[in-house]
């Protein structure tokens, strides 16, 4: 059934092709932001590149989803704006324990399961956690990621199933 197979690499290709054209604008745009001038010269070499990096891409085989998540760029933005808030609760707690004088701190490790479905997911999953004060993505492995968390009560494994579905869900992995 040779038609069956060019009608998979025909669809195989528009979906290449669709991360290609995502990626070349998101890269326009970072080089156009980065240089600040308009000069022949750099613009050439800006082409240059891109269609280099697009081509070592496709060569590659990794032109899709997790190469150019820009597709859900307002998902991800409204995350970040959720994770801002944790950060600043997290911070909170973290700043009163230092400053108090008795010194509560108690710190602890805890495995946190990840539920991602891909390396995106569970990177990004990963990074929120660093990012909120007082914890740290010490180990990641396929089930879990191993936690420091400088405060017991910051140690609860449970606890950290919102921002990992909220992680998932920024990049389009499914509902938060």
């Amino acid at each position: 059934m040779p038609w069956a197979r060019r009608g998979f690499t025909l669809q195989l290709e528009v979906y290449v092709f669709r991360y290609g054209v995502i990626l070349a604008l998101a890269l326009t745009a970072f080089w156009l932001s980065m240089s600040g001038m308009f000069t022949g010269m750099l613009l050439s070499l800006g082409v240059i590149s891109i269609i280099l990096t697009l081509w070592m891409c496709k060569r590659m085989g990794i032109l899709d989803a997790e190469t150019a998540p820009y597709l859900f760029m307002p998902l991800t933005l409204s995350y970040f704006v959720w994770l801002g808030k944790e950060i600043y609760k997290a911070n909170i707690a973290v700043v009163k324990a230092v400053m108090s004088p008795e010194m509560n701190i108690s710190p602890a490790m805890v495995r946190v399961p990840v539920n991602r479905k891909t390396d995106i997911g569970a990177t990004m999953f990963a990074n929120s956690i660093t990012l909120t004060p007082g914890t740290v993505s010490v180990e990641i492995n396929d089930e879990s990621i191993l936690v420091h968390a400088l405060l017991s009560e910051m140690a609860v494994a449970d606890d950290f199933t919102e921002m990992g579905n909220k992680a998932g869900f920024a990049i389009g992995e499914g509902a938060a």
